[in-house]
């Protein structure tokens, strides 16, 4: 990792980390994916919004203007977050399943009324609590995918 980090954490990942951008959401880590034209375009959006470049390429981060960057050195996802949390030391535990893992939004907790029509009929009759992303409405709920990756997590953290 290249300069200091303050302790409020916002990440961007180059077009190579898309699997590592939405576990970082699920463990409730701001992180863009980029898949936008260039190392330029994401190093100035990197500084734009002051976020911490990860990335693969080597030579991104020698560029002199990205100041702040993470080399990811696995092609694994498992590993690449398992890295990410050890350089960085971060904390897992308090934000998980509070983004989105589509669109990066802060997800809300709505009523359970309000998503009547708008999940399966069995997961209606089962949860009692759901949670909407204000971005692309998508809706969540704590079910057996929750759990799986909460075992992935687990395995990575302890």
């Amino acid at each position: 990792m290249t300069d200091e980090v303050d302790s409020e954490f916002k990440f961007i990942a180059d077009e190579m980390l898309g699997k590592l951008a939405k576990w970082l959401r699920a463990v409730g880590y701001d992180t863009v994916y980029f898949a936008g034209e260039g190392d330029s375009a994401l190093v100035q959006q990197a500084l734009q919004e002051d976020r911490i470049i990860l990335t693969r390429d080597s030579h991104l981060v020698e560029r002199k203007l990205a100041r702040r960057t993470l080399l990811v050195k696995h092609d694994e996802p498992r590993k690449q977050l398992k890295q990410v949390i050890s350089d960085l030391k971060l904390d897992v535990k308090n934000g998980l399943f509070t983004r989105c893992l589509v669109c990066n939004r802060e997800l809300l907790s709505v009523k359970k009324e309000h998503v009547h029509d708008r999940v399966p009929a069995y997961t209606y009759s089962t949860q009692s609590k759901f949670y909407e992303c204000p971005g692309c409405g998508r809706i969540y709920w704590p079910g057996t995918h929750k759990d799986s990756m909460m075992e992935v997590i687990s395995s990575i953290t302890d």
